[in-house]
């Protein structure tokens, strides 16, 4: 089976799955923790070099606080929990977003945990945390736009490498695959920059549904696209 090499996840549907069964939206948000956990060793055994998961949105600061304030002590939670699975399995942790906007006590935890994991090499867990696609582009473009007021680059210079070199994502690879649950058919401002040649893959499957079989799913229907970046077929395939 074709592995991607980075694989980006909007992990959806979180509140929905407990509500269908009567249950505070926070115990959806800790099932959804399990798959985290189930996805990230399956990539990490599959082959998967990066995989990132998009956890927390700028827009998620709207939701009510009790719920905000649940899955800021989930997380801190996972942070802790997990450490022995990252450090032992050589998974470099990282994080993008606004993340000064998040307390204290994951920032430490998180600051933490990625300064002990970071000569790990098997496979990068990007963690995007209060992260808005749309705050990244612009904050990139006012760090060139610095940079030619300087002097120390012309705007002529500017192409997508440098632009690349300026997004909280950089040094990773672009993503192959964009898993979205939920059934939702929207990107939500996550990475509109990285993902613009990701296959996409959209389930109906709720995230605290999503474990093993669902994630092999998605990685058949990526083996079995062509990906042609513009190509045609025949041009891939050694023709005209």
């Amino acid at each position: 089976m074709k592995i991607p090499t980075h694989v980006a996840i909007i992990m959806d549907g979180n509140g929905r799955w407990a509500e269908a069964r009567g249950w505070p939206r926070v115990r959806g948000h800790e099932e959804g923790a399990e798959s985290v956990r189930v996805v990230t060793r399956a990539c990490r055994e599959a082959g998967v070099k990066a995989l990132t998961l998009y956890s927390f949105s700028t827009e998620n600061w709207k939701r009510p606080e009790d719920e905000v304030g649940a899955l800021m002590g989930l997380l801190a939670r996972y942070l802790i929990q997990e450490r022995r699975e990252i450090l032992d399995n050589g998974i470099r942790l990282n994080a993008v977003g606004q993340l000064d906007r998040l307390p204290l006590t994951v920032r430490t935890a998180l600051r933490e945990l990625m300064h002990a994991s970071r000569d790990n090499q098997q496979m990068v867990l990007t963690l995007a945390l209060s992260y808005g696609s749309r705050h990244e582009l612009v904050e990139a473009a006012k760090a060139l736009a610095k940079k030619a007021a300087a002097g120390r680059l012309r705007p002529d210079q500017i192409d997508e490498r440098l632009f690349s070199a300026e997004l909280q994502t950089a040094g990773l690879p672009d993503p192959d695959l964009l898993i979205r649950t939920s059934g939702e058919l929207r990107l939500s401002n996550f990475m509109l920059w990285q993902l613009a040649y990701a296959e996409l893959y959209v389930t109906d499957t709720l995230w605290p549904d999503f474990r093993r079989p669902e994630l092999e799913a998605a990685f058949a229907a990526f083996g079995s696209r062509e990906r042609r970046f513009g190509a045609t077929g025949a041009q891939l395939r050694g023709g005209p």
